[in-house]
């Protein structure tokens, strides 16, 4: 068992397992930023670009999620979300309901993006932010578990702020919202007691 409270917390709730899966997203992602840093022309092609994806270049929705416009500073801080935050959520939800999780809100992010928010862009921040609304809803159900107190303030804070991030249109918001309402619905069957 972890160390850690919240390491312990979630080992209490899930089933601590090896998370091959976040480990294959977070091999392809990395590699996908030495590429771009190799090429820096490389970023303009995969990104979400509206103008292009009009133009019928539709996979961009999904590139997008592996490529990062942050440069090695953000992509670095997305790296390590992704192996903090999926390695929880492939504790607590299984890897079907983690690859649900991730490339359906990312997806999401990246569409409403796409129409609505910032036409063009890319990272993997809005499929974390997907996995982070759906853990969310997993501490604040499981009280049983007694969940370390910033690790529920933390749960508590996840809705208001992804409303709010929505509301000053960044693309965090509606993807963890989605996570939430995914989490309720994906969620093993567990105590809330």
């Amino acid at each position: 068992m972890p160390a850690n409270p919240i390491g312990a917390f979630f080992a209490r709730v899930g089933a601590p397992r090896r998370p091959w899966l976040t480990g294959a997203v977070f091999v392809v992602t990395a590699a996908a930023l030495v590429a771009q840093l190799a090429d820096e022309s490389l970023l303009g092609h995969v990104q979400r670009d509206a103008t292009a994806i009009d133009a019928g270049q539709w996979w961009r929705l999904i590139t997008g999620m592996f490529f990062q416009d942050g440069g090695l500073r953000g992509g670095i801080f997305n790296l390590v979300a992704l192996a903090v935050v999926g390695t929880l959520a492939e504790w607590c939800f299984g890897r079907v309901r983690w690859l649900v999780l991730y490339f359906g809100c990312g997806l999401f992010g990246q569409f409403l993006s796409y129409v609505w928010l910032n036409p063009v862009g890319a990272g993997n921040s809005m499929c974390v932010a997907g996995l982070l609304g759906a853990l969310a809803v997993v501490v604040l159900r499981t009280r049983a578990a007694q969940p370390p107190r910033g690790l529920f303030v933390a749960a508590v804070l996840i809705g208001p702020l992804a409303v709010l991030d929505t509301v000053v249109h960044d693309n965090h918001g509606m993807p963890a919202l989605l996570g939430m309402v995914l989490g309720l619905l994906l969620s093993p069957g567990r105590s809330a007691g």
